[in-house]
């Protein structure tokens, strides 16, 4: 888990979704937008109809933030909100599902910085 100021609230997540400007990938969209920070900050939105249980959505969100905590580096200053694609399903249960997870944060990530 990361650090809370290293966290959007839900306010700041909305402005993101306003403000937007987005990188693709196969699973994810990234939303990003220019903070006054000297760092990022992150925010996933997974949903019920991505994971339809609530111990799988926590188990991607705890993923997601340990793979920005140990992959990005702290020098920019963003806002980044990722959202899955329409049609994307992920289930812990299957180990296909978890790397891919990764494998796209990781990508998006370096696309970004």
């Amino acid at each position: 888990m990361i650090k809370k100021k290293y966290r959007l609230t839900e306010k700041e997540v909305r402005k993101v979704l306003r403000l937007r400007r987005p990188f693709f990938s196969q699973v994810f969209i990234a939303n990003i937008m220019q903070n006054n920070m000297c760092n990022n900050r992150y925010a996933i939105i997974l949903s019920a109809k991505n994971t339809p249980w609530s111990v799988h959505r926590n188990f991607f969100r705890r993923t997601f933030y340990d793979v920005v905590n140990n992959t990005n580096p702290w020098y920019s200053s963003y806002d980044i909100v990722f959202s899955p694609r329409k049609g994307k399903f992920f289930d812990k249960t299957f180990e296909t599902h978890t790397i891919e997870f990764v494998r796209e944060i990781e990508f998006l990530l370096k696309k970004i910085s």
